[in-house]
């Protein structure tokens, strides 16, 4: 069988690693797996993809969300190995719009995932974050007076992702009659979600609500409010349907998580780029769905 291979490259007039490349399709998320549920359901996603259709795979990272170029650079890389196709959860859409172009130049497809990127005719494969994060808002307004004051933890608000979660909470919580006292960021991050909170309690003790754009900040703020003993007097809600928030829930720590289907985004941003790399058209968004995750569906989504 390998031998075939390198008989099929040279007729082709290709090196045998030009022939892998042309083989291989980038996953580069915007937050490393190891660690992070969300995004480790990314990659396992888009590696079942890669396996179902007989090709590779290559995940890739920067070291932190905000080392832009860091990614810059590892997709840079990619484009000169001649990457089959690149599906990018952009870490700043802006930042990297000029990197995505060299890449659709050269002929490589590609697709966003999770974060929507400024490039135009490039297809999103994620979540309405937007529509999610009025969901949880809408949670919080049938538990919490009306009237009563209320804050949002933001993830980083140069992405798509942060502003769509933040713009969408902040207009589903003042629309039913809660007050939005508070607006900080948590940048994704448990500690930084935990220190944001601190603040917040600091600055507004008679808080009921708190919407936190991701799990990760959710379980932050639950730390917050845990040693200010005020646990069982703020709401909480998050994003993502992480397993260890879905505990949390069962918990009665959290109140409840827009879940999102990350798995989906890794599969469908995979099989999107091997359709565009036969001459296929996509939809200009995929929407992998959101569900609200409470005490009672939270079991499914704790392991």
């Amino acid at each position: 069988m390998k031998k075939s291979v390198l008989i099929s490259a040279a007729v082709c007039g290709m090196t045998l690693s030009t022939f892998a490349a042309a083989q291989t399709y980038l996953l580069d998320m915007k937050g490393p797996g190891s660690g992070n549920p969300f995004w480790a359901a990314v990659q396992k996603g888009a590696e079942e993809a890669g396996k179902a259709n007989n090709v590779k795979v290559v995940v890739m990272s920067p070291p932190a969300e905000s080392d832009v170029q860091a990614q810059v650079a590892q997709i840079e890389d990619q484009i000169a190995k001649g990457v089959a196709g690149i599906a990018l959860a952009p870490t700043d859409p802006t930042a990297l719009a000029s990197v995505v172009d060299k890449a659709l130049k050269k002929g490589i497809p590609v697709v966003f995932v999770d974060t929507k990127g400024t490039n135009a005719g490039v297809s999103f494969i994620g979540t309405n974050n937007e529509v999610g994060a009025k969901m949880a808002a809408d949670y919080i307004c049938k538990g919490v007076a009306k009237g009563s004051e209320v804050a949002i933890l933001q993830g980083i608000i140069t992405q798509s992702t942060g502003k769509a979660r933040s713009d969408g909470a902040q207009a589903g919580l003042t629309a039913c009659g809660l007050k939005v006292v508070a607006v900080q960021p948590g940048d994704w991050d448990t500690a930084k979600g935990q220190a944001a909170t601190e603040n917040i309690l600091t600055a507004h003790p008679n808080i009921k609500g708190i919407f936190a754009s991701n799990d990760n900040m959710a379980m932050g703020a639950i730390e917050a409010l845990r040693s200010a003993k005020k646990l069982k007097n703020v709401m909480v809600v998050g994003f993502d349907g992480t397993p260890a928030a879905s505990k949390a829930i069962l918990a009665g720590e959290l109140a409840a998580s827009v879940a999102q289907a990350p798995v989906n985004m890794g599969k469908f941003g995979i099989e999107s780029l091997i359709k565009l790399k036969k001459g296929e058209k996509l939809d200009a968004v995929i929407d992998t769905g959101t569900v609200m995750v409470t005490k009672a569906n939270a079991a499914q989504y704790s392991k």
